[in-house]
C-alpha cells in the first residue's frame, strides 16, 4: 500500500518519467525566451522617443486584478493537482473549470489593458520601449492563451476518459505550464510595472 502511495500516478510509468523530463528541458528553453526578451526590453526602455512612458500610461488598478486573477488561478491549479492524486474526478474538474476561468478573466483584462494603452498613444510602433513591452507581454499573453486552450482539451479528455496514466501525466505537465506563465508574470510586474513606475 505504501509503495503504490509514494509513486504520483503521473510518474507511474517509464514513458510518462521521460515524457515529463522532456518538458522540464522545454520549461528551460522557455526560461532562455524570456530571458531574453527581458534583456531585450531592459534595453530599450529607455527608449520612448516622443512617446509616453510607462508610467504616464499605466494603470495600476488593472495590473493588481490581472495579478490577482492569474496567481490565483496557480493555486486553484494546484488543487486541482492535488485531487487528481486522491483520484477526485469532480474536484478535480471542479479546480480545473476555474483556472480556466480565471485565465480567461486574465486574458479579458490585458486585452482591455492593451486597448488603453494604444488610446493613449502607445503601440507597437511608437517607440524603442512600447516595442519591447508589448513584445514580452505579448508573448506572455500567447503563452496564456494557448495553455488556455491547452487545459480546455484536458477537460474534455478526463470527462470522457477519466484519471489515467496518460491523463494524469497530461494534466501536471499543463500545470507545470501554468505554473511556469505565473513566474514569469510575477517578474514582469515586478521588474516591468514596478520598477517602470518607480524609476
Amino acid at each position: 500500500m505504501a509503495s503504490q502511495s509514494s509513486t504520483p500516478l503521473e510518474y507511474s510509468t517509464h514513458q510518462n518519467e521521460m515524457n515529463i523530463l522532456g518538458f522540464w528541458l522545454f520549461l528551460g528553453a522557455e526560461i532562455v525566451l524570456f530571458a531574453t526578451l527581458f534583456a531585450g526590453y531592459f534595453v530599450l526602455q529607455d527608449g520612448t522617443a516622443d512617446g509616453p512612458t510607462l508610467a504616464e500610461i499605466f494603470v495600476l488598478n488593472d495590473v493588481l486584478i490581472e495579478t490577482f486573477l492569474l496567481l490565483t488561478s496557480s493555486f486553484t491549479m494546484g488543487l486541482a493537482l492535488h485531487q487528481m492524486r486522491h483520484n477526485n474526478l469532480k474536484g478535480m474538474l471542479i479546480f480545473t473549470v476555474i483556472t480556466l476561468f480565471l485565465g480567461l478573466g486574465f486574458m479579458y483584462m490585458e486585452i482591455n489593458e492593451f486597448i488603453h494603452y494604444v488610446h493613449e498613444g502607445a503601440t507597437l510602433q511608437t517607440s524603442a520601449f512600447t516595442s519591447a513591452f508589448f513584445t514580452l507581454l505579448g508573448t506572455h499573453g500567447a503563452h496564456v492563451s494557448f495553455g488556455i486552450v491547452w487545459v480546455t482539451m484536458l477537460i474534455i479528455q478526463l470527462v470522457r476518459r477519466g484519471i489515467t496514466p496518460v491523463t494524469s501525466r497530461k494534466f501536471f505537465i499543463a500545470s507545470l505550464y501554468w505554473h511556469f506563465l505565473d513566474v514569469v508574470w510575477i517578474f514582469i510586474f515586478t521588474f516591468v510595472y514596478l520598477r517602470g513606475v518607480l524609476m
